[in-house]
């Protein structure tokens, strides 16, 4: 596998496809030197967009010298164990990072990403909510890597631009003299359990975490 360029050790790139147009999407890849693709959809298959299909982007994205690996059965947002979800059908993060296979793989492409330009694939355009982040992201960045989410319209935004951000719409840019911050339970931002069947294309990149 070819070496990503100086400066690419320690990050981690994240992308969603969303219902982009493939040559983009490779486009975009090009562009910010990429030379590990970790799909990390729990399902690799859109009908709204079937060029990100598994086996089809798999097969674009060698043609284009790009390495492709499927992790979404252990990374991925949806896991099958039902033990992986509390009564509502949000994820359990907090279990899903402890699970032993998930440990194991992500402390796989974690050190294959110190090394080569890697990104994690998911369904939805926007970062934000998505488990790339939230689980994956945030598990990596407590592990010493920066996080970089590339966009749909050619940014990139770094984890620490992303949650200030947040932040600052939270707030509305005031500073409070009391601390009235109670942690959220790190779980999904949505409930998303196996009997939660998106019925439009608008929620499909969810389904596909």
């Amino acid at each position: 596998m070819p070496r990503g360029p100086a400066g690419s050790s320690r990050t981690l790139y994240t992308v969603g496809h969303s219902n982009h147009p493939l040559e983009a999407f490779l486009e975009l890849l090009h562009r910010f030197a990429i030379r590990l693709v970790v799909d990390v959809r729990s399902s690799p298959y859109a009908r709204y967009a079937v060029q990100f299909n598994r086996e089809i982007l798999a097969s674009h994205l060698r043609a284009e010298g790009f390495s492709y690996e499927f992790l979404g059965h252990v990374l991925g947002g949806r896991p099958e164990d039902a033990q992986f979800y509390d009564a509502e059908g949000y994820v359990l993060y907090d279990r899903l990072a402890e699970w032993p296979p998930f440990q194991e793989a992500l402390a796989d492409l974690l050190a294959r990403a110190a090394r080569f330009r890697t990104v994690l694939l998911c369904g939805e355009e926007d970062p934000s909510a998505c488990h790339r982040r939230r689980l994956i992201g945030r598990v990596a960045g407590s592990r010493g890597f920066q996080v970089v989410h590339l966009r749909g319209d050619g940014r990139a935004v770094s984890e620490s631009e992303l949650a200030g951000a947040e932040a600052f719409q939270k707030t509305q840019g005031q500073l409070s003299l009391f601390d009235t911050h109670e942690e959220a339970p790190w779980r999904s931002t949505q409930s998303v359990s196996r009997g939660n069947r998106p019925g439009s294309s608008s929620n499909a990149c969810k389904r596909s975490e």
